[in-house]
């Protein structure tokens, strides 16, 4: 479990990134901070493995706090996988995976056997080890990222905006293939974004930010849906307009969901036995 303990932060130049913040983020659950750009969620992202340490208040993972942990320790027991990759260019694909593993002071045998298993894992063909980062597409690139991420088998994975810099179907696709990792392995998932859409497609619990990291509301995705918590967060996800409110049209060929734009949206699937 982790948790923030009335944190804030503040830049040299004066800048309020996250004010007062306090969240409790369940284990082997993901949770998605989602807003804005400047919301102080890649902030609070950060404060978690001591890439940022908080001005004020404190940030625990099972009751101890990190502020007491070496930070280089920290960060190798919590995977953590940015926006593009953050590959090193100049290592092949297996030795990328294989870094964490080695600094920690696993073999290079050992290290390289596991890299090959998380390829698998994140379904990467193995015939890709050999290629360095600039050979693979922006998709490949990011289940190496990843892959990476998982190497020393953390119970926390950081993920920063993951899938933000590559094109809406791969988006996709890595989002599915989040989904069953996180079936199989059940980490502790903290996740980023600025798409509402991901967050409620991803998220166990979904934190809404207002500047500042204030929260709007917190809730799993359908609690949010069924009752925005203010205006802010009604428009934020979009329930008055759009995709998001429905109606059922009678039509020859059956009933059917109808957007806000007077769309068609899907239809009613009949209830399934059980």
């Amino acid at each position: 479990m982790i948790e923030f303990r009335d944190v804030s932060k503040q830049f040299p130049d004066g800048t309020t990134a996250v004010e007062r913040f306090s969240l409790i983020l369940p284990a082997h659950k993901t949770t998605v901070l989602v807003g804005s750009s400047g919301s102080g969620k890649t902030t609070l992202l950060r404060m978690i493995n001591r890439m940022v340490d908080p001005t004020t208040g404190a940030v625990e993972i099972d009751g101890e706090d990190v502020s007491r942990v070496d930070a280089v320790q920290l960060r190798r027991r919590i995977g953590y996988v940015l926006q593009n990759s953050g590959l090193l260019p100049h290592r092949k694909v297996l030795d990328n995976i294989a870094t964490v593993p080695l600094l920690s002071g696993t073999t290079k045998r050992q290290a390289r056997a596991r890299a090959l298993e998380l390829m698998d894992t994140v379904g990467l063909d193995r015939s890709l080890a050999d290629r360095y980062p600039s050979q693979l597409s922006g998709g490949q690139q990011q289940r190496v990222g990843v892959a990476r991420g998982l190497a020393v088998d953390p119970n926390i994975l950081l993920m920063d905006e993951p899938f933000g810099a590559v094109d809406p179907i791969v988006r996709a696709d890595l989002q599915r293939e989040l989904l069953r990792l996180q079936r199989e392995l059940g980490k502790t998932v903290v996740f980023v974004t600025h798409d509402i859409d991901e967050a409620f497609l991803l998220g166990d619990q979904v934190v809404i930010l207002e500047a500042a990291a204030r929260i709007a509301q917190r809730g799993t995705p359908a609690e949010i849906l069924a009752s925005p918590a203010n205006d802010f967060v009604a428009d934020f996800v979009g329930t008055n307009r759009g995709k998001r409110r429905l109606t059922l049209q009678q039509t020859p060929g059956g009933p059917i969901l109808i957007d806000a734009d007077g769309r068609p949206a899907g239809v009613l699937a009949e209830p399934t036995a059980g």
